[in-house]
């Protein structure tokens, strides 16, 4: 089905609830050393420089596994094995903050980001986080490393930000970011991970990360797709990502863009607080301090 479509070959961490969404949160990167043998591995490096065998779906019977291990949300790496240092994937994270929701990432996705992709010639797919949220993924050529799928992430929400600067903010630091969607371009780095295509989400109502077209998202409500709504409407209508695997794009446009960019002295932005230092990396001090 599509779930198994979305994470097929893909190294995979599991979100799991043993004792239901209430209890306990565990989130698995490594699949234990005592694993049945139609189970599949894949391994991936961490920013740390460590590795780990994480699960890679290969077949339902891996999703049934997780499932009866308490597995909630999937979270694919937007790599596929065996070749997990080059994304064939790139995210666009639309992070509501606090004052905004979903209407306003609803809004800054179908009105500033799908004409930016139009301008470019890039085709985006976007699907609900089953939270606040919208995901956007582009699928690319696997010819680029993580530093320079992130950096074209970035350039693309700066461009997003100069459309939209009331709406939008590139800011790492949540005390500049204000009542403004954060797009999370550290989405975009190794091991960061996104809840999967027709991943259920750990909520009361049991909400869906689902994809939808560009015209369903318009008017779309993300309480509306559940567990208990969402395989009838894909049995209706069919995937909406079915074709996200027949074009690999470049992201040479948004190279282009990262290059204007420098040339405009807007360098890298900060990693995440657990990743090494990386070059050209600006320093990792909030403004306040």
């Amino acid at each position: 089905g599509p779930l198994l479509t979305a994470l097929r070959d893909r190294p995979t961490h599991l979100q799991r609830f043993p004792d239901g969404i209430e209890g306990e949160e565990i989130y698995q990167k490594r699949v234990p050393e005592k694993h049945p043998d139609y189970l599949h591995t894949c391994r991936v490096t961490f920013p740390s420089g460590r590795t780990a065998d994480a699960l890679k779906v290969t077949h339902p019977s891996a999703i049934a596994w997780a499932a009866q291990m308490g597995t909630v949300t999937f979270h694919p790496w937007q790599v596929r094995c065996p070749d997990t240092d080059h994304p064939d994937e790139l995210r666009v994270d639309l992070d509501p903050q606090p004052g905004t929701g979903f209407a306003e990432a609803r809004t800054v996705a179908v009105d500033v980001l799908k004409p930016l992709l139009d301008e470019l010639g890039l085709v985006g797919y976007p699907k609900t986080s089953g939270g606040r949220g919208v995901h956007v993924f582009l699928r690319i050529r696997p010819d680029w490393d993580f530093v320079a799928v992130r950096r074209a992430g970035i350039a693309l929400a700066r461009e997003i930000e100069r459309r939209a600067p009331e709406l939008v903010t590139t800011s790492w630091w949540k005390e500049e970011r204000g009542r403004r969607l954060f797009i999370d371009y550290n989405q975009n780095a190794r091991d960061r991970t996104f809840a999967a295509a027709y991943s259920v989400r750990a909520t009361p109502i049991a909400t869906v990360s689902t994809p939808l077209t560009w015209e369903e998202l318009a008017g779309a409500d993300p309480d509306d797709y559940t567990m208990a709504t969402v395989p009838a409407l894909v049995a209706k209508r069919g995937d909406p990502m079915a074709g996200l695997d027949s074009v690999a794009q470049s992201i040479e446009p948004l190279l282009a863009m990262v290059a204007a960019d420098e040339d405009r002295g807007l360098g890298d932005l900060p990693y995440p607080p657990n990743y090494p230092k990386m070059p050209g990396e600006p320093k990792r001090v909030q403004p306040s301090r």
